[in-house]
């Protein structure tokens, strides 16, 4: 496992951080937290997918629709949420390594969460996600372009290291709230 706690506590900037990994190293990160997030669902039911957990610091702007900014989100939400941002960081990493010039931009698509509704979809989902991150470091050339980098809106350096690390550092910023879901589920089914 990688530690972010560095970069959480602000005693590396991200370009330094991410020079110290190799593809290798994000590969096994990416088991590991597969892994990690199957371990948490091994005795998930259907019911704990959708369950709505009580979450008061809900807020999501970009949400589609208006009423559920301040929706809690349930199993299904999270999980294809962070594969979902996982993979958009792999694939411009996966550029970027090639030597593609990348502007600022998104990546990304979605799996509609409101049709996920069991927990071997969840699993699933988790795999494919595992599937599509492992290949996309196999697209990194044997000299990548480690160097190659663009800028995000706040000045961020995004190098191929860092653009995949961004993925990796997000999902894991969900685990509490997966656990907290999964405890509430859990509490609920009694």
């Amino acid at each position: 496992m990688i530690d972010f706690s560095p970069i959480t506590n602000k005693k590396i900037n991200w370009t330094r951080f991410g020079m110290q990994f190799c593809p290798q190293d994000l590969a096994d990160q990416t088991n590991w937290l597969t892994d990690q997030l199957l371990d948490l669902l091994s005795d998930a039911t259907d019911a704990d997918v959708v369950f709505e957990p009580v979450d008061p610091e809900a807020h999501d702007p970009y949400a589609e629709n208006p009423e559920d900014e301040n929706l809690g989100w349930n199993l299904a939400h999270v999980i294809v949420h962070i594969t979902a941002s996982n993979e958009e960081s792999a694939f411009l990493a996966a550029e970027l390594a090639r030597g593609v010039e990348v502007e600022p931009r998104r990546s990304r698509w979605e799996v509609d969460w409101e049709t996920v509704t069991t927990i071997e979809q969840v699993r699933q989902r988790l795999e494919e996600s595992r599937r599509f991150l492992l290949a996309s470091l196999e697209m990194w050339p044997d000299q990548a372009h480690t160097q190659n980098f663009y800028k995000n809106d706040k000045g961020l350096k995004i190098t191929p290291m860092v653009r995949f690390l961004l993925g990796q550092n997000h999902a894991m910023e969900h685990l509490e709230q997966i656990k907290e879901i999964l405890r509430q589920a859990k509490n609920a089914r009694g």
